[in-house]
């Protein structure tokens, strides 16, 4: 008989206080949307009254399966509930339940609120009758609640116990400033217990010792059953308890699995790399590719032993299966892979050789060699399926350049204003047709050579116009005279949303450029099915 275990997403209030993260309204309601199809249980919305996005968020029905908290302070202290405009705000809010932040530190009551100890458990109290009395599910977050007991244990104590006497469905305990430690969280929870029944505790960790998960892990061995946090470990300063760690852990480690249920099926926690990952793509930054479970690299091996292992048995190479988060297994081809690497890139794209065939060890030495010049294939698959379909022969003569030509020019333009203009010309030719010439104008260099290389490519052209160049990288891998370049180009395809990267390498950064422009439009030829 399992116990539930409920899940509470903070992302779109603490979340929206990581630096550089400011979220729309359309960005807030599509989040809740994603949050609500994962399965979690309350997802607290933001602070109606504390800015127009929370307020216009809580005026409006979002249409999610989810118990939709607003957040708030309890009454201020010297005001009767009744007479405090935040609390009226919070009461009027169109939301589901009301999470009240509250000190349970006494030293914060004294200096930051300057009141009594008594008059900020009456506002604990008054504000939780309030709200109980609008019909609301009602949470009251201990704020410092560790540092508060670790300080005063009778007075941090008497907050949560207010609380609960007064109804609170739930009294989290906060570690607000993330410095305690797992050992101390679940000594000091279990204490907890003996006074607020665990069923009505949750926790809330900040990570600013890399340590939340665990501490979340922690109180629910001590007796918790709500677990407060953000997609991708969003928030302040170091950030919050990571549900892409929590929620795969609590579903598929047996010490949680067989004890506990949360709201995410198996088939939703399938999605969970995707709904990681669209996060990222609202905010507009690269994933973090060594993030638990639904990291690029996650489950991605480079050394040649290991990679030998994992294709004879996985299970005993990886902690879970990639597929259950929606992630997957990638064998890497390096320098520092050997033949077993190398088999696993080809099987995986779909080319089958025998593990004899004596072209897997001369493509081997092609990549070592490559690499040692500044190519970096395991950050570039498709150019290196390209390097391996050569070798195979199986890549048609698609395209033949005969020339290009980059042109950048500081003039006066016809309104009297000083730009740069950059103008690319390139020559190719496709099979037995006439050389065909094309021009562009672009944003710099690299995209007009992008736009004038696509431009025309005669019986392919239908072929790639779902193409596009959607990030660039530069690094410069050695200074001096005898700077080495390295390109990443990162492409997709707008009809089947395939991403894919390829790489060029020159101490001239217009040619490295080229060699990976091109790699993505034979990449393209090639799934495409193109006629050579």
């Amino acid at each position: 008989m399992t116990e539930r275990l409920y899940l509470f997403d903070t992302t779109l209030r603490d979340g929206a206080q990581t630096n550089g993260v400011d979220f729309t309204l359309a960005d807030k309601l599509v989040i809740a949307r994603m949050l609500a199809e994962l399965g979690i249980d309350y997802i607290e919305g933001g602070y109606p009254g504390a800015n127009p996005t929370d307020t216009e968020l809580f005026a409006q029905d979002r249409g999610v399966k989810a118990t939709f908290t607003a957040f708030g302070m309890t009454r201020r202290p010297g005001r009767s509930a009744s007479n405090d405009p935040g609390l009226a705000m919070l009461l009027d809010a169109h939301a589901d339940a009301i999470c009240f932040v509250a000190k349970s530190w006494d030293y914060h009551v004294r200096v930051a609120l300057e009141t009594t100890l008594e008059e900020n458990l009456a506002s604990i109290r008054d504000s939780v009758q309030a709200a109980r009395g609008r019909g609301r599910e009602v949470l009251v977050d201990c704020e410092h609640f560790f540092d508060g007991y670790k300080a005063d244990p009778d007075y941090a104590l008497a907050c949560a116990e207010t609380a609960f006497k007064e109804g609170a469905r739930w009294v989290v305990l906060c570690d607000t400033n993330g410095g305690t430690l797992p050992h101390e969280i679940e000594r000091i929870v279990g204490e907890v217990t003996r006074t607020v029944p665990g069923e009505r505790l949750g926790i809330h960790a900040h990570n600013d010792t890399e340590q939340a998960v665990a501490n979340s892990l922690a109180a629910v061995r001590a007796g918790v059953r709500q677990i407060q946090g953000t997609l991708n470990g969003l928030g302040e300063r170091c950030g919050n308890a990571n549900l892409m760690s929590l929620i795969p852990t609590l579903k598929l480690k047996r010490e949680f699995a067989e004890t506990f249920d949360i709201g995410v099926s198996d088939r939703a926690l399938e999605s969970l790399t995707r709904v990681s990952r669209k996060l990222d793509e609202m905010l507009n930054r690269a994933p973090d590719r060594h993030a638990p479970y639904v990291g690029p690299s996650a489950f991605v091996t480079k050394a040649g032993i290991h990679a030998s292992a994992i294709l004879k048995d996985p299970a005993t190479y990886e902690h879970v299966r990639p597929e259950s988060v929606g992630n997957r297994r990638d064998v890497l081809v390096s320098d520092q892979g050997g033949r077993s690497n190398v088999l696993a890139e080809l099987a995986r794209v779909g080319l089958v050789v025998d593990k004899d065939d004596p072209r897997i060890g001369g493509l081997l030495d092609v990549v070592k060699e490559r690499e040692a010049i500044g190519y970096a294939y395991e950050s570039a698959p498709a150019s290196f399926e390209l390097l391996a379909r050569r070798m195979l022969g199986t890549v048609p003569d698609y395209v033949e350049v005969l020339k290009f030509d980059v042109n950048v020019e500081h003039r006066i333009n016809a309104l009297g204003k000083r730009v740069t203009a950059t103008v690319a010309v390139v020559k190719v030719k496709v099979g037995d047709d006439e050389p065909l010439i094309s021009a562009a104008e672009g944003i710099g260099p690299v995209h007009a050579l992008d736009l004038a290389l696509r431009k025309d490519l005669g019986r392919y052209q239908d072929y790639i116009k779902s193409l596009s160049l959607t990030d660039y990288r530069v690094r410069i891998l050695n200074g001096g005279t005898e700077a080495v370049t390295r390109v990443l180009i990162e492409s997709t395809d707008a009809d089947t949303g395939d991403t894919w990267t390829t790489v060029g390498v020159s101490p001239n950064i217009i040619d490295a450029s080229f060699q990976a422009l091109m790699d993505s439009i034979v990449y393209k030829l090639i799934r495409s099915g193109a006629p050579g």
